[in-house]
């Protein structure tokens, strides 16, 4: 299968790949976060917004939400599932609006879908120049020198078409600045057996590195990867929460 495959050509099953995600849980904690870091603003944008589950529960929380991200089909389930956002087909390393937010977020490690140093850092501009005094940018990512490339999570969930059990693990090579997503989605039903296999490009970074990045533009905190508590992070685990408030 050609890169991102399974996420344009299987997007009907988008949902249920992540059905295991407590998008409330993860959406209250950055609410959270601007509540602690940020400007309390309620202008909100998402990148890599997906079929917009995040954006729903900012909606609900009072937000002005909006969305962006570069699969049409994944941005018209989004229109249907939250009616009063506003949904552009964009790239996060080079979109434009028409007005600054308070809060910019990024979920489910997102932020490496920039695929090179070059463009994540274009991405953290973009972000910036976008953002209102004080704003603040919220995102997840994964240490290249933490990766275990032999772990994979997997979760099974029971449709009408049949049980998809679906599989995403890391890999990094051990050099340069390109790691990818591998996933996998096994459908089972009475007549046979159906597998998809897809590996997704991304830009590969260390924390230090990463922290080095963003620092020019924002006051940057790093938390542990753990959205029931808001803790500093431990300088030790491969996965992290950054909240990063706009500087000047």
């Amino acid at each position: 299968m050609p890169a991102n495959a399974l996420y344009t050509d299987l997007s009907e099953y988008y949902d249920l790949m992540c059905a295991d995600i407590d998008y409330r849980a993860q959406s209250h904690c950055i609410h959270r976060l601007q509540q602690l870091f940020g400007n309390a603003g309620t202008r909100h944008l998402d990148l890599a917004c997906g079929t917009g589950p995040h954006v729903r529960h900012f909606l609900d929380a009072g937000y002005t939400s909006r969305g962006l991200d570069l699969n049409q089909p994944m941005l018209d389930k989004a229109a249907i599932r939250c009616p009063e956002a506003q949904f552009s087909l964009q790239d996060m390393c080079g979109f434009t609006l028409a007005e600054p937010q308070d809060l910019i977020t990024c979920f489910l490690y997102s932020l490496h879908y920039s695929g090179t140093v070059e463009r994540l850092k274009a991405c953290i501009a973009r972000v910036h120049a976008a953002l209102d005094a004080n704003g603040l940018f919220c995102f997840n990512a994964v240490d290249k020198g933490q990766i275990d490339n032999r772990l994979f999570v997997s979760h099974s969930v029971q449709h009408d078409d049949g049980l998809f059990t679906f599989s995403s693990g890391w890999h990094y090579p051990g050099e340069g600045e390109r790691q990818a997503l591998q996933l996998s989605i096994e459908k089972t039903t009475a007549a046979e057996t159906q597998r998809w296999h897809d590996e997704h490009p991304m830009v590969a970074v260390s924390f230090v590195q990463l922290q080095a990045l963003l620092q020019p533009y924002f006051d940057v905190h790093v938390l542990e990867h753990d959205y029931q508590k808001l803790i500093p992070w431990d300088g030790a685990s491969g996965n992290a929460l950054f909240a990063c408030v706009k500087k000047g």
